[in-house]
């Protein structure tokens, strides 16, 4: 059993918590992602580490309700557990991966969406401990559904607020604060992690691609069962098929096929969908969810 220390409501729809996984918490890097399971009847849940501390042995987790598991999540409380608390899984960030010299050469930009900005946060987070500073774009629908505001004020350098209906510091869409600061604020970068509902990484990265901003996404929004089992996190990255929970999740924004992905991801949710799915991919189709006949 997983402990929960902590558990907290970050606003009317976001949940924040913080569970005891002293293994995981000393392997993790930003970027993976780990299988939550609420009791033996609940369903597994991949979650992106928001937040880890090695000493005290703990994960954080930040998650939005959007089916009957999570719907349970939200009512664990402080003292409570997990059946199942399963990581890291998933490949780290490259900015952990990768030469730290070059690393530290390079402007980055990070672009969050809503709850994308769980995931955004560990990553700038880390870069800051490393003495790397980044500019940061956090975009919500309204003033109320922004968070980890003082959290990520703490670690970025410069910090860019823009919510869809201008309750908060200034309205309008993350592209249009990344077309601000490169067109007339004149800043450069040299990268762009852009991390949030499938239908803003897409317009991110038409964005950046039109700025000449080499861009890396996270797929962690399409992912189900998080193992590579399912298939339902199948996606195209430029003519190459990708599975987001193995093989990422994090790609090469620009190339991503962001329609197929979307237009997969609602197939997926229905039965119908899944054989159809099935019946288009032949030798190509992921079995494994149980439903389509895929893994027979």
């Amino acid at each position: 059993m997983y402990t929960i220390k902590k558990a907290e409501k970050l606003n009317d729809i976001i949940y924040s918590m913080v569970v005891e996984a002293p293994r995981i918490a000393k392997h993790c890097e930003p970027g993976q992602f780990i299988i939550a399971k609420t009791d033996e009847q609940g369903e597994r849940i991949p979650l992106t580490i928001c937040d880890y501390d090695r000493e005290a042995g703990t994960v954080t987790i930040v998650f939005q309700p959007i089916g009957a598991s999570t719907e349970r999540m939200k009512e664990l409380q402080t003292g409570d557990a997990f059946e199942d608390f399963v990581g890291p899984l998933g490949c780290a960030s490259e900015l952990v991966t990768d030469d730290f010299e070059t690393v530290k050469n390079k402007k980055i930009l990070f672009v969050a969406g809503g709850v994308g900005t769980a995931p955004v946060y560990p990553q700038v987070k880390w870069l800051h401990e490393h003495g790397i500073d980044a500019d940061v774009i956090v975009g919500a629908k309204t003033k109320d559904l922004v968070i980890l505001e003082e959290e990520m004020k703490a670690v970025a350098g410069n910090l860019y607020i823009t919510t869809d209906d201008g309750s908060y510091v200034r309205k309008g869409l993350v592209t249009d604060v990344i077309n601000d600061l490169v067109k007339e604020q004149g800043k450069e970068y040299d990268l762009c992690v852009a991390i949030g509902p499938m239908i803003m990484m897409k317009f991110a990265c038409l964005t950046t691609k039109a700025l000449n901003i080499p861009t890396i996404v996270s797929m962690n929004p399409i992912m189900v069962d998080g193992t590579g089992m399912c298939g339902a996190c199948r996606l195209t990255i430029g003519d190459e098929v990708k599975f987001a929970c193995v093989d990422g999740p994090e790609f090469d924004g620009h190339k991503v096929n962001f329609d197929e992905a979307m237009k997969r991801q609602q197939l997926y949710k229905t039965q119908e969908g899944r054989a159809l799915l099935k019946l288009r991919e032949g030798d190509t189709h992921h079995g494994g969810c149980g439903n389509c006949g895929g893994d027979k």
